[in-house]
């Protein structure tokens, strides 16, 4: 079977070392040029095709006309998209006769959209997954045909999280090619009812809102933590990172403003009020200088007390 991959990052990596470990007949890969404001801490997908003499495609645009002939000359029976990150014209889709087929990271209908390793930590889930799905006009709505669940432990952050869904990524790929190149495979309608979507999130949603409740501002720095841009909030007018937090409860504090530094200690670190009761924070960072991890901390902050974050 003439096999398109449309794809980037690990997932993507994973997969097409799967299709390769096969020998399947993979045509080509469409992914994209890394972008140099990116922090590009996963694998190549251009440097495993360029390895295995894949011929590369990296359109400025999927929707001009020239892209859509080049396709159309490769004469794909199937499509794969793995983490592409530009959604693909229905025309294009409709080219392989035996369709065209996404492997999204949550558990479709739920998180459909951008992001959803972080949303589902932004939200406190305690579990996601992976789909393979039909793709259609519509992102993320066409039919299932297999998925695999992924426990989120409250020890997850965003790298850990998207490791384990590479690696379920990886599992159900394995089990499910083989019944989709026998027609074998499952068509399952979403229920829309049951959706729900996510937009892309960017830098500056990472700014913490130290009236949020300590679950919401811990959920927060564990989703964009390393190596996402990071949560983030303002001490003395300079930008502060926080890269590491912990939940611990503090009531005998409970009438100081939301923000105050409360106490620095070996335990937990920087101990700051929210507006529930109070939060740990163990790794943070000034904007350009070097991270400050625990046992530093007081070294750098034993004097902070009673000061307020945020400002």
């Amino acid at each position: 079977m003439r096999i398109l991959v449309f794809g980037y990052h690990n997932v993507c990596h994973v997969c097409l070392e799967e299709l390769l470990r096969l020998d399947e007949n993979v045509i080509g890969i469409v992914t994209h040029s890394d972008d140099p404001n990116e922090n590009i801490w996963f694998k190549s997908v251009y440097e495993l095709a360029a390895k295995n003499n894949i011929p590369v495609f990296s359109p400025s645009d999927v929707k001009e006309d020239s892209f859509y002939e080049t396709v159309k000359k490769l004469d794909p029976e199937i499509i794969f998209s793995f983490y592409y990150r530009y959604i693909i014209p229905e025309k294009i889709l409709k080219i392989p006769r035996y369709g065209s087929i996404n492997l999204h990271g949550s558990l479709l209908p739920k998180y459909r959209g951008r992001c959803p390793v972080n949303w589902v930590l932004v939200n406190g889930e305690k579990i996601t997954g992976a789909t393979l799905h039909y793709m259609e006009k519509s992102p993320d709505t066409g039919d299932i045909i297999s998925q695999k669940e992924v426990p989120i432990s409250d020890n997850d952050d965003a790298f850990t999280l998207f490791n384990k869904i590479t690696e379920a990524a990886n599992i159900l790929f394995n089990e499910t090619w083989p019944l989709i190149k026998s027609g074998k495979s499952k068509r399952i309608p979403q229920d829309p009812a049951k959706a729900t979507y996510f937009s892309g999130r960017k830098p500056d949603d990472g700014l913490i809102d130290w009236k949020k409740s300590s679950e919401e501002i811990h959920n927060l720095i564990r989703a964009v933590t390393h190596p996402y841009p990071g949560a983030f909030t303002f001490y003395k007018g300079k930008k502060l990172f926080i890269w590491k937090s912990v939940l611990i409860s503090d009531i005998d504090n409970c009438n100081k403003l939301s923000g105050t530094i409360l106490k620095i200690d070996s335990v937990n670190g920087m101990v700051v009020k929210t507006g529930t009761d109070c939060i740990g924070i163990k790794s943070l960072q000034f904007q350009e200088e070097e991270e400050i991890r625990e046992k530093k901390l007081y070294k750098y902050f034993s004097h902070t007390e009673g000061k307020l974050l945020g400002n």
